[in-house]
């Protein structure tokens, strides 16, 4: 039985994207330890991990996460507060698969998806 997934995105710079994830997207640091190269962050019910790759270019970068939630408006609205830049091909719209969605890109252009079924 399959009980959960954590994916695991890259980062070139930990700081940066903790920062981004804890105070922009309201994550919290998971475990106690500061990992050399690694970073586990969670919020609710999920976790993302992250690996170091400093050599990363963004505009190479083709991480992708799809993040249900029943809260999509919430949200959203807690995203623009925050001045969080939203996709510009990923505003928040009902998609024909019956899913109410936005997208965001982190800090390395790992593109975050929220969607709530309708």
């Amino acid at each position: 039985m399959l009980t959960s997934i954590n994916p695991k995105l890259p980062t070139r710079n930990k700081s940066i994207t903790r920062d981004f994830y804890i105070h922009k997207l309201g994550f919290n640091e998971f475990g106690s330890a500061d990992f050399d190269g690694y970073l586990m962050l969670e919020k609710d019910n999920i976790q993302i991990h992250f690996f170091e790759f400093n050599e990363l270019n963004p505009k190479e970068n083709y991480g992708q996460v799809y993040i249900r939630t029943n809260e999509i408006n919430e949200i959203f609205q807690s995203f623009l507060d925050k001045k969080v830049i939203i996709h510009p091909a990923g505003h928040l719209q009902i998609k024909p698969w019956g899913q109410k969605e936005f997208s965001i890109l982190d800090p390395d252009n790992n593109l975050l998806t929220f969607g709530e079924s309708l």
